[in-house]
């Protein structure tokens, strides 16, 4: 942010008032202003109005711009706050000299008016970005203030410790990142990853701190507290994207530290131009005028007010933006590459089909194999025995990597696998049972005595997400040239998702360490690469993409690995990326056109080069000719609250 970005909007608030205070005696006073007006005071004292009340105007409720004045020359970076100091400063030392009867130049009312109009306008800016931050203080609001463990005592948030057990109410906030222990109850999970209905959490689901259970009642074992939890990591990650600097925001801070430089320039050119020309008074005004008018303050709010809505906006939607510069490139993405399993389909296998041979009954060949597949930790394995009704005692379990597992049944050796366990066993498949299908995983029970032989097949298909069909049409409206696809299953299966969904190209049977290797192939075609995966074999290759989006749901690797991470694992939250990037870019190209345009135009007429034609601005004109582009430039910002992120239902 800019130099006084930080800025509490009660500092200006409070001191835009007391200037204004002072400035209604000012102008009632001034000499000039009752020239105008043909009236005259005849006040004792009335000489020490300008003098005290301009002093405390110039002192106490100018201090925030003297203050920055000389921050930003302990950093050698100046900027708007020095030029503004240098305005009221020029027009404080005029005043005072006149008050001494060296100079003719009464600017008493003037100085207080322009630092009157200064403190709104930056009063207004800090409250701009104070609601852009705003996102990290609804965030915190989420969390509730105590939170009831199981056996009704109330503790705050500070004293809970991992392995409590807290009750959760119907309409009650979860207190801490933990597992549902008892109870079934949907949960709005809406504030943090942009879901707009419940999700029903039962015994063994994952709850996130800050969520509302909305209609029963919970026990959660408390996994994560503090800043542990996903709410905390999501306002690190948006506190951090808000204070990143994109390219955009490097070429505003160089055009501002030019402009100062510029602006410097022509007010030393200007007071000695009129100077010369026997117009001392003139070559005051003129030059408080152009070190006013020159101040980058539409150009200094430009980038950072888009940047802090920008990740506001987005967090809301439950698209989470660690890396700026990630945001900025999205806009150029020519190649989307999604991994398949568990972004493009759940990654959670069901069995969809059962065929046996030889008169063994469906039933009878699931509670076979669940029983040797019953210590096997593979998803497919667990698929297998989650849909049996009862498994069979198996013992002399054995794990065959990469081809299946074996144990025994009954005095009965078996074994469960695929395709390289029928070769490596030599197993004959009977007609009638399938060896593969298109877009789906087969595995064989496989009887191996006296010689091995296949009695059944189990077929299991990783459930394509209902929203991916979407996800792909929405980027093909955000003129995405291709979307491709990875995955490590065979060719056959990856290819009848690919149809199903409308993917352009396929990379199947990718092996982890090739995953990044993919993305340099694309790379190497030319085109900018946004990687979308979900595991630790996806973080190579979401560090090499030139965008790399972690799906939220995914493991932490992963999500440290990416720019941008979707809380709510939906892939159509690529769209709204791509989408978010180039408004964003829209907003800041805008803003700065029109800061840097301003500042071409109204520079030369501060200077007084259409003084002969009657045409000249005073200090005041120009604060508030200053104040109305920062208005310009703080409500084109705001625009971007209306850019649709969530997906259409």
């Amino acid at each position: 942010m800019n130099a006084h970005g930080h800025h509490d909007p009660a500092v200006f608030r409070h001191r835009f008032w007391l200037s204004l205070i002072l400035s209604v005696p000012l102008v009632v006073t001034s000499p000039m202003v009752g020239e105008w007006f043909g009236y005259t005071l005849d006040v004792p004292g009335l000489w020490l109005a300008g003098p005290v009340l301009g002093s405390i105007a110039y002192f106490h409720a100018g201090w925030p711009f003297l203050a920055g004045a000389f921050h930003e020359i302990h950093h050698r970076a100046p900027g708007m706050m020095l030029l503004i100091s240098m305005a009221v400063t020029v027009a404080y030392a005029a005043s005072l000299a006149t008050t001494f009867g060296w100079f003719d130049l009464d600017f008493w009312w003037e100085l207080a008016t322009l630092v009157t109009v200064m403190l709104l306008g930056h009063w207004q800016e800090t409250k701009a970005i104070g609601q852009a931050r705003g996102a990290l203080s609804a965030l915190a609001a989420l969390l509730p203030e105590e939170a009831e463990l199981s056996d009704g005592t109330r503790v705050p948030l500070s004293g809970l410790r991992i392995g409590d057990l807290v009750l959760v109410r119907p309409g009650g906030r979860i207190p801490a990142d933990g597992r549902v222990a008892e109870g079934e109850a949907g949960v709005d999970q809406s504030m943090i990853t942009g879901e707009s209905r419940p999700v029903v959490k039962g015994a063994g689901d994952a709850v996130v701190a800050g969520t509302v259970a909305t209609d029963s009642v919970l026990r959660v074992r408390v996994e994560a507290v503090g800043a542990d939890t996903a709410l905390a990591g999501i306002q690190r990650m948006v506190a951090e994207a808000q204070e990143s600097r994109g390219r955009a925001q490097v070429l505003a801070d160089r055009f501002a530290a030019a402009l100062f430089y510029v602006a410097a320039l022509t007010a030393v050119a200007t007071f000695a131009v009129w100077s010369i020309a026997g117009e001392p008074r003139e070559a005051v005004v003129r030059t408080v005028t152009v070190l006013v008018i020159a101040c980058p303050h539409a150009l200094g709010l430009a980038i950072p007010l888009v940047v802090a809505l920008s990740t506001a906006v987005a967090a809301k939607a439950g698209i989470l933006v660690k890396d700026r510069l990630a945001l900025e490139r999205m806009r150029t993405v020519d190649a989307v590459l999604f991994d398949k399993t568990g972004t493009l389909t759940t990654g959670a296998h069901a069995l969809t089909a059962v065929t046996t041979h030889n008169g063994l009954s469906e039933r009878a060949a699931l509670d076979l194999a669940a029983g040797v597949e019953s210590l096997s930790e593979h998803p497919l394995a667990k698929a297998i025995v989650s849909a049996a009704a009862a498994p069979r005692p198996a013992t002399g379990f054995r794990s065959l990597a990469g081809r299946g597992v074996r144990a025994v049944v009954d005095g009965v050796p078996y074994a469960v696998g695929g395709p390289a366990l029928l070769r490596e066993t030599g197993a004959r498949v009977p007609d009638g049972l399938p060896r593969q299908s298109d877009g789906a995983a087969v595995l064989h029970l496989i009887a191996l005595d006296p010689e091995p032989h296949a009695v059944a097949a189990f077929t299991l298909r990783d459930e394509i997400r209902p929203e991916a069909a979407q996800a792909v049409s929405e980027l093909r409206r955000e003129s995405v040239g291709s979307i491709v696809m990875i995955t490590g299953d065979a060719r056959p299966v990856a290819e009848k998702v690919a149809a199903e969904l409308g993917i352009d190209e396929v990379f199947a049977e990718v092996l982890p360490s090739g995953k990044d290797q993919a993305v340099a192939e694309l790379q190497g075609r030319g085109l900018t690469v946004a990687m979308v995966g979900d595991g630790v074999n996806d973080a190579p290759a979401l560090a090499r993409a030139d965008i790399g989006i972690a799906i939220g749901a995914g493991t932490d690797v992963a999500i440290e690995s990416a720019g941008v991470v979707l809380a709510s694992s939906d892939p159509r939250g690529v769209a709204a990326v791509a989408r978010l990037s180039r408004a964003s870019y829209r907003k800041m190209i805008q803003n700065l056109s029109w800061a840097a345009g301003y500042n071409l135009i109204t520079l030369p007429l501060a200077a007084g080069v259409l003084a002969w034609a009657g045409v000249a601005l005073s200090p005041a004109v120009g604060a508030l000719l200053m104040s109305a582009s920062t208005v310009v430039v703080a409500l084109n910002a705001q625009l971007l609250r209306r850019v649709r992120l969530t997906p259409r239902e």
